[in-house]
């Protein structure tokens, strides 16, 4: 039997609802498909995704491909419609992240010399010391509520802020004349 003959043996089968024709039409065109995308793409992992997709497709269609129409052409054109989407798809995709990257407030992550000169001295202070000062300099948390927060005597909170606070403006460079 000639190719073609297979190939047209095999799509009446596939219609009729057999699998293992349609397994054996995708045995039989799933290279040359997948070299043409490998080809349309320039991506062999694209490629291969999309070849995937197409048989799929394929198999959900089967009953559309007329008697005598070339199956190595049409699964490439379902192939080649898949492509395209894929790249509607990344454009649109690449445009909403611009957009997004647009919008977003700037980095507060970038750090002044300040900001890591800070980091660093606040890694040197004792951790009691540390957490007493992250929570009422800067998470604004009162006295007691830190003291309740961290299971610590009221005065021990005062003490460690207190020492903290001056540290750090210490290696700042600061001043602890206006408190």
């Amino acid at each position: 039997m000639s190719p073609k003959g297979l190939d047209a043996a095999l799509v009446e089968a596939a219609q009729a609802g057999s699998t293992s024709a349609f397994a054996r039409l995708v045995e039989r065109h799933q290279q040359p498909v997948r070299a043409f995308l490998r080809r349309a793409c320039g991506d062999w992992a694209l490629a291969d995704d999309l070849a995937q997709e197409t048989f799929l497709a394929a198999w959900s269609r089967i009953g559309a491909l007329k008697s005598g129409d070339s199956v190595r052409a049409w699964l490439c054109g379902i192939g080649y419609r898949k492509h395209l989407t894929a790249i509607r798809s990344a454009g649109r995709e690449r445009a909403r992240a611009q957009a997004w990257e647009a919008e977003k407030p700037p980095p507060s992550g970038a750090m002044s010399d300040e900001r890591l000169t800070l980091e660093a001295a606040m890694s040197e202070l004792p951790l009691d010391q540390r957490a007493c000062v992250a929570l009422c300099l800067a998470a604004d948390f009162s006295h007691a509520e830190a003291a309740e927060a961290l299971g610590l005597p009221l005065g021990t909170v005062k003490s460690h802020v207190t020492r903290g606070r001056a540290r750090l403006l210490q290696a700042l460079g600061g001043s602890d004349d206006g408190c």
